[in-house]
């Protein structure tokens, strides 16, 4: 891989990966664009890994909200008078981040292999544009949405099982996180942080775990240097892109990507009906 094309790659992850898009949808389509084997070892791993930018830029970003749950958390455990809404909120996170580690390593062949057609990414595209809309529907018929502190559990669990369907490319982790966390009764904004919170131990655990079972194939298809400059850009993209989706999503609706995202579904069906692009 050359360092421009991994400029390419770190932008659109940074883009990409906190807007209800997909990131891995949007990287497999530049992968194929910039000739490179989206089904191979090497750079599969690098789309994972390059994903450690965007969660730096996670954790710098919150670094103060995630600095006051993990305290929380600690001392919830040690004395129940300390249990509040910031305790519970730190026990959210974790719960909702087990079911996509779990289906993330058993399905991780299917998920690398078959699930990286481009095939897939177009309908995914289109698919997954209804739930956001019926979401965001289901929310605005609500009388009221809940807030970041009434934020339960089974929230959380809820959320943490469909975020399990953002592992097909085309799905938006940040698409399928939010538009559960509306159906279950939580404001946009809530949703979003919950889904910025939980993307946290995802993200690291896809990392690093592609990190270290496919670093030879890094290496060879890839290259240390192209993944390192492609994890920076995608850090300094991400930030501002998280900066400008809170602001976002406080005042409009994440069905307004539902357009966007039926659009290039259908252009990338048309490409490959035609011939002009390769599923694999």
């Amino acid at each position: 891989m050359q360092l421009w094309q991994a400029v390419v790659l770190g932008i659109v992850e940074g883009l990409t990966e906190f807007l209800p898009v997909s990131s891995t949808g949007h990287l497999t389509i530049v992968e194929k664009l910039l000739g490179l084997r989206v089904d191979d070892a090497g750079t599969t791993a690098f789309t994972a890994i390059i994903q450690f930018g965007a969660i730096v830029a996670v954790i710098w970003f919150f670094r103060r909200d995630i600095a006051r749950l993990f305290l929380a958390w600690v001392h919830g455990l040690r004395d129940a008078a300390e249990r509040g809404t910031d305790y519970r909120l730190a026990w959210c996170v974790v719960v909702g981040s087990i079911p996509v580690g779990i289906v993330g390593f058993l399905a991780k062949d299917v998920v690398a292999g078959p699930l990286r057609s481009l095939w897939v990414v177009a309908f995914a595209l289109i698919g997954w544009s209804a739930v956001m809309v019926a979401a965001e529907t289901y929310a605005a018929r609500r009388a009221r949405q809940r807030g970041e502190g009434e934020v339960s559990l089974k929230d959380a669990l809820a959320i943490g099982v469909v975020q399990c369907l953002s592992l097909v490319p085309g799905v938006s982790r940040s698409g399928a996180t939010i538009s559960a966390g509306l159906f279950r009764g939580l404001d946009r904004v809530t949703a979003t942080r919950l889904s910025f919170f939980m993307s946290i131990p995802a993200l690291t655990a896809a990392g690093l775990y592609e990190g270290v079972s496919a670093g030879n194939d890094v290496s060879r298809t890839v290259g240390w240097g192209a993944t390192a400059v492609g994890t920076l850009v995608s850090l300094v993209v991400a930030y501002a892109s998280i900066a400008w989706l809170l602001r976002f999503v406080a005042h409009h609706r994440i069905s307004v990507f539902a357009g966007y995202r039926v659009g290039l579904g259908v252009v990338l069906i048309a490409l490959l009906g035609t011939g002009v692009l390769s599923a694999v």
